[in-house]
């Protein structure tokens, strides 16, 4: 079993650490405030380790998973002898180059160093650091310990080989790593997720809907298929031709709607504190750590359903019909 640092103890930094212990390795977890870690950190990945209790790769108790993850007071002493380190902290460059410089003098020159980072480029603060070929970014889906999903990303330093021990490692810990080839503002997943939420305001700002029906739009249509198979696999099922045939008789339309869409539409603070009153309105701010609770249990019973059968995008052939 490889040892693990996770740095940085909120919500992705715990459920990082979750990942790693589930899947059998000790995990030394370091956070700016000591107490932050111990009095708030470690509950809820006790919390959230007996809410997949029933999904633990090792066959243990949440409490025995737990046990592998031990709080340290420095970076130096979670770093020390350290296989992979993970990072977790605020998304600032400063802070970012100012603590993986701390993290690459203290780690063994082979660990793998690697950053949550949602938005920044790695370059930016992991190319000047001692042994640069072995850092890159791990960018999760929050919570990484319900959503599979790693986009690994490497600098131009960064080494192949340790894309590809990032990419065995993250596997079989149960995550599903893809390659982002280069760098890009916000990798793929927040590309594709900013760009709709974007024409999304561009639609309710121009008074073609509500935020509410936006919401529903994704919940009662296009997520109904998109938690078995991707937008081209759907497009894919939605022609008789396939993909091809699909393109062929909506391709222009794609196009003119595309030109279209509004992705730079200038929303302001109005729009937004409407859409936010609507919202707190049916989950109030106050009730979102519950909110939470209940939406990883729906991920987890959505990942229950897409491992029922073999589906891949993965539509089958249908039987043959009996008459």
């Amino acid at each position: 079993m490889a040892r693990i640092t996770c740095i940085g103890t909120g919500n992705v930094g715990r459920a990082w650490a979750v990942v790693f212990a589930r899947a059998g390795h000790a995990v030394a977890l370091y956070d700016a405030q000591p107490d932050l870690a111990l009095n708030v950190a470690m509950p809820r990945i006790r919390r959230t380790l007996k809410e997949l209790a029933e999904a633990m790769p090792t066959g243990e108790t949440a409490e025995a998973v737990a046990s592998r993850i031990e709080v340290h007071a420095t970076i130096a002493d979670a770093v020390r002898n350290a296989d992979y380190v993970q990072e977790s902290v605020r998304e600032d460059v400063a802070v970012k180059r100012s603590v993986f410089a701390e993290i690459a003098d203290a780690a063994p020159h082979q660990c793998l160093l690697a950053s949550s980072t949602s938005a920044l480029p790695g370059s930016a603060f992991l190319s000047a650091i001692v042994h640069p070929e072995r850092a890159f970014v791990a960018h999760p889906v929050n919570p990484p310990s319900h959503i599979p999903l790693v986009e690994l990303c490497g600098t131009g330093a960064t080494s192949a080989e340790a894309l590809g021990a990032a990419q065995n490692l993250l596997s079989a810990a149960g995550m599903e790593p893809i390659i982002v080839r280069k760098e890009i503002d916000g990798f793929i997943l927040n590309r594709l997720q900013y760009t709709m939420v974007a024409e999304a305001m561009h639609l309710i700002g121009e008074g073609y809907c509500t935020a509410e029906d936006i919401d529903r739009v994704v919940t009662s249509g296009l997520a109904l298929r998109w938690a078995s198979i991707g937008p081209f696999m759907t497009a894919h099922l939605n022609a008789t031709g396939g993909f091809a045939g699909f393109v062929e008789q909506l391709g222009p339309m794609m196009k003119r709607m595309g030109q279209d869409a509004k992705t730079d539409y200038d929303w302001g603070p109005q729009q937004v504190a409407e859409i936010h009153e609507w919202l707190a309105s049916q989950l109030p701010v106050d009730d979102i750590a519950e909110a939470q609770a209940w939406r990883d249990r729906r991920i987890l019973a959505t990942r229950a359903m897409q491992k029922s059968d073999d589906g891949v995008g993965k539509a089958k052939k249908p039987e043959p019909e009996t008459f």
